[in-house]
């Protein structure tokens, strides 16, 4: 038979693992590849980059859909695991699970249309009925990707210490154009418990002003107003006025609507989704793993003299 589309691939990936036991993803390709009755030709198919065969990147875009729907989960990198959603979605899902069976879940339709450049409606409808044009398909597949690196880049960093991270925030920063050439531009100052502030950074190449940085590594706690309180009362004791507040999770309405009451004084707030976005723009803890060029007709070649 010819090589499934992904969707086809999202049932029988959640039969394989049913059993609630942890399985090594792939081993759970060539099961599949073996179920669907693959040639060996089939099984050695690349997708046209050639980094990795088709049945592969297609049982991995199934995991990916599935996880994000929070139907599967990785206990640790290239395993998976089934969830009770998992389970419980099987038992009632339809002979071929596709994309727009996983709408029935929050967290999915938060992935899909977390993209603010895409119109939510259209995203939907474009996953269940696969009808992007060429570039189209590009655009929100390199979408897709980043929204999926970013949710590594933050469990990975969440498995890292405080410390860690806190020279992560400042390397960002640096990485943004804050900071200069100076010995000083930038320092990280958490281990000091100098008031709350986690670091010190340049806003110019010049060192004419200083922010200041806090770094906050929760999982699931929100920064809430004491917090900001807290790092606005640290800036005050420096007679400072500028000053960023980072974490790896998010932050509480009420946090928000303190810092913009704030009147000699401006703090950015960055959460764990920005951060990451950030983090992938200027190419922090990241790498490029392929470029891909889009080439056009050339008019002035074929203008006439």
């Amino acid at each position: 038979m010819a090589i499934p589309d992904y969707q086809s691939c999202m049932r029988p990936l959640l039969k394989k693992v049913e059993d609630g036991k942890v399985y090594k993803f792939k081993d759970l390709v060539e099961a599949l590849a073996q179920d669907f009755h693959l040639t060996d030709d089939e099984k050695n198919e690349l997708i046209p980059s050639g980094v990795q065969s088709v049945i592969n990147s297609r049982v991995g875009w199934a995991r990916t859909y599935l996880t994000k729907a929070l139907c599967l989960e990785s206990p640790q990198k290239g395993m998976v695991k089934i969830t009770e959603r998992g389970k419980k979605f099987l038992s009632s899902a339809s002979e071929k699970i596709t994309t727009k069976d996983l709408q029935q879940f929050e967290e999915f339709i938060d992935f899909v249309n977390s993209s603010k450049k895409t119109n939510k409606k259209e995203v939907s409808e474009s996953i269940a009925q696969q009808n992007m044009t060429p570039e189209e398909a590009i655009d929100y597949g390199t979408q897709m990707l980043n929204q999926d690196l970013a949710s590594d880049l933050l469990a990975k960093i969440l498995t890292k210490d405080d410390k860690f991270f806190e020279n992560l925030v400042v390397q960002l920063l640096e990485k943004m154009g804050y900071g200069g050439d100076f010995e000083d531009s930038s320092d990280v100052v958490g281990k000091t418990g100098d008031g709350g502030i986690d670091g010190i950074i340049k806003e110019d190449k010049l060192g004419f002003d200083t922010i200041y940085v806090q770094a906050k590594r929760y999982t699931d706690a929100s920064v809430g107003r004491p917090d900001l309180q807290k790092f606005s009362g640290a800036l005050a004791g420096k007679n400072a006025t500028k000053g960023v507040f980072i974490t790896t999770s998010k932050f509480a309405d009420t946090a928000k609507e303190y810092v913009k009451t704030l009147y000699n004084q401006k703090i950015i707030l960055i959460d764990g989704k920005k951060l990451c976005e950030l983090m992938i723009e200027y190419n922090l803890g990241v790498a490029t793993n392929k470029t891909i060029e889009i080439k056009k007709i050339d008019t002035d070649f074929f203008e006439e003299e």
